[in-house]
């Protein structure tokens, strides 16, 4: 589910609804649950998301991602941070189902989740250091307002924030390495690269376990001759797809593209045509 946001007003046409309609539906598209009634229906998906927890263990991925789409459905739409782990989790299942297109969705979507609850920009990296946004971005700095002089206030949103972001990039972190295993299993010149690029931002993160870092670095070191590969080989299928039809075009005149050379200059990398007989 996507979550709820505003959107820009649509442009007005003779039939269109009033201001004050229009502003009802930005309302409307800004709601959020009061809190008492967010509070239950986050245990609610807690709960079915401990379930789903629970099936995968037990090697009972379908029945996991079933439980983990009714967790989905029980959390307000506007939490986000909430709805990429049960999206890093349904990933998880997909690999073990080696359904790789589904994984990929579910990383992709996580992250991007994950991103709206602190950008990626401000992601910690291998030498601990992070971006310094602004505050109330993520970055951990915090203004205290000309009549908030308790420190030990000022310190818990501190403390809550530097959780937050830890917990953020915990859980990017395993979102990226799961989309890019699943595009690495996919395969093809664009998967491949998509990989590629996944795992040299993990290759920057500073929360990876050993175990983790080994993969990643064994993909870098991997992925380039098999993204060239792969390159070489659509570029093959491209040009005899090409190829067949040039011939359809040609065929009427007696001709076909066994009658074109083509010549490339090695100065300027460029092609020449040449036509014999």
């Amino acid at each position: 589910m996507a979550p709820i946001t505003a959107t820009d007003p649509p442009k007005k046409s003779q039939n269109a609804p009033s201001d004050t309609e229009d502003e009802d539906e930005e309302v409307f598209h800004d709601a959020r649950f009061p809190p008492e009634e967010e509070a239950a229906l986050l245990a609610e998906s807690h709960a079915l998301k401990s379930e789903a927890n629970a099936l995968y263990t037990a090697s009972s991925y379908t029945q996991a991602i079933s439980t983990y789409d009714r967790a989905l459905a029980s959390c307000p739409t506007y939490l986000d941070y909430e709805i990429a782990v049960v999206r890093s989790n349904m990933a998880a299942c997909y690999l073990q189902l080696e359904d790789w297109k589904a994984a990929v969705d579910s990383a992709s979507r996580c992250i991007e989740g994950l991103d709206r609850v602190i950008p990626a920009s401000t992601a910690e990296t291998k030498d601990g250091g992070a971006d310094q946004g602004e505050p109330g971005s993520g970055s951990g700095v915090v203004e205290i307002d000309d009549d908030e002089t308790d420190e030990a206030e000022a310190l818990a949103k501190v403390k809550e924030q530097d959780k937050r972001k830890a917990d953020v990039a915990r859980i990017r972190a395993k979102a990226l390495m799961r989309r890019a295993r699943a595009k690495s299993e996919l395969g093809g010149w664009a998967n491949l690269q998509g990989a590629e690029e996944d795992y040299k931002v993990l290759d920057a993160m500073g929360n990876l376990p050993v175990g983790d870092r080994k993969i990643v670095a064994k993909a870098l070191r991997e992925l380039p001759g098999r993204i060239a590969k792969a390159k070489e080989v659509e570029m093959g299928e491209m040009m005899g797809k090409l190829k067949d039809l040039g011939n359809g075009i040609l065929k009427p005149f007696g001709l076909s593209t066994d009658n074109f050379n083509f010549v490339q200059d090695p100065k300027t990398g460029g092609y020449s045509v040449n036509f014999s007989s």
